[in-house]
């Protein structure tokens, strides 16, 4: 399977090739590693909520996480 021969219809109907789409993918994890933990944990709360609220699964667990501000000193909740 030749990677530059495949063609995808990504965002704005723009056409990548599969090489171009899994180097995105690589770019965009090695992002997200490099983030704080703390933001990590709330990206992780955002998609608890999301799962939550989509398809009205209620059995799904929201952690209730406090995170103390850097700038304020005060407890934040994501």
């Amino acid at each position: 399977m030749n990677e530059e021969k495949i063609k995808i219809l990504a965002k704005d109907n723009k056409i990548i090739t599969l090489r171009e789409l899994f180097e995105g993918k690589q770019k965009t994890r090695m992002e997200q590693a490099k983030l704080p933990f703390e933001e990590k944990i709330k990206a992780l709360v955002d998609l608890q909520k999301i799962a939550y609220s989509w398809g009205k699964k209620k059995d799904v667990i929201i952690w209730q996480v406090k995170f103390p501000s850097s700038q304020t000193g005060k407890t934040v909740y994501p």
